[in-house]
């Protein structure tokens, strides 16, 4: 891994990390919301410090460069939250459309 993306990796990772912190205390953002966007800055500030284990792993599981195994491990955190995210349009959805019923039974009954 070259030394600008080791560089790239660890402040993009730092100023994710600390704008998850300021939106919570904020309070525009929920900690629970927040978990996998910091546990995928920690872990790529990892991999920027250890590039040889880095390296090494990308060796073994067959990949061209090192690089690509970061791309995949970003790739892999994105796929986890748009699906985290998707289970939770889903229950409020149910929770819009359980509501409408509720309402449209109470204006009925008026």
């Amino acid at each position: 891994m070259t030394l600008t993306l080791r560089i790239v990796l660890i402040i993009s990772s730092i100023i994710s990390f600390l704008l998850c912190i300021k939106k919570i205390k904020q309070a525009k953002l929920k900690v629970e919301n927040s978990v996998i966007w910091m546990i995928g800055s920690i872990v790529l500030i990892i991999m920027s410090v250890f590039s040889k284990a880095v390296e090494w792993i990308s060796n073994k599981l067959g990949f061209m460069a090192p690089v690509n195994f970061v791309f995949l491990i970003i790739i892999g955190f994105l796929l986890i939250q748009t699906f985290v995210d998707n289970i939770r349009i889903s229950s409020l959805n149910e929770k819009i459309k359980d509501l409408n019923h509720y309402i449209a039974l109470k204006e009925k009954k008026n």
